[in-house]
């Protein structure tokens, strides 16, 4: 498995209450919903690089938002 690097953010109390809420809706942890958040931005930004076990396209992604998406 990959390293994670731990990192602090320091937001809003607002915004840390709506990803809360987003989480829960979605199922997810916080923390997992920020990453969620933050690889699709930077795939929809063209700044995430393609990882080589990814770069086939044969396995369906998993981070879509919808499972019917």
């Amino acid at each position: 498995m990959a390293s994670r690097k731990p990192f602090l953010l320091r937001t809003d109390p607002a915004v840390i209450a709506a990803l809360q809420r987003w989480a829960a809706d979605e199922l997810r942890s916080v923390n997992a919903q920020i990453d969620f958040l933050l690889r699709r931005a930077l795939r929809d930004a063209g700044r995430l690089p393609v990882r080589q076990d990814q770069a086939g396209g044969d396995s369906p992604s998993t981070d879509s938002p919808e499972p019917n998406a």
